[in-house]
């Protein structure tokens, strides 16, 4: 039986937090170009995740993807980890 391919969103992320019951915090980082002075600058966004068995830790690399409402600010679900932790300097 062949996967079906999902139509929801997919973001890549690092988790920043992990203290919540069944829950990571995932900063995601994307590229904005200013209107008016075309200089590039990151932007990073803060979304909450579902960790049903709480094995992703903060640095960790992640995919999340977008699901239903799960309580009222989880509205992604961590798929995969991307990458080991990032040492910070």
């Amino acid at each position: 039986m062949a996967t079906i391919p999902s139509h929801r969103r997919r973001l890549i992320g690092t988790v920043v937090s992990d203290r919540q019951t069944k829950t990571v915090v995932v900063r995601v980082e994307r590229t904005v170009t200013h209107p008016r002075y075309h200089k590039q600058y990151r932007v990073s966004t803060k979304l909450k995740a579902h960790d049903e068995q709480r094995q992703y830790h903060v640095g960790d690399r992640v995919v999340i993807e977008e699901t239903r409402p799960l309580s009222r600010q989880k509205r992604w679900r961590v798929v995969e980890r991307r990458g080991a932790k990032q040492e910070s300097a």
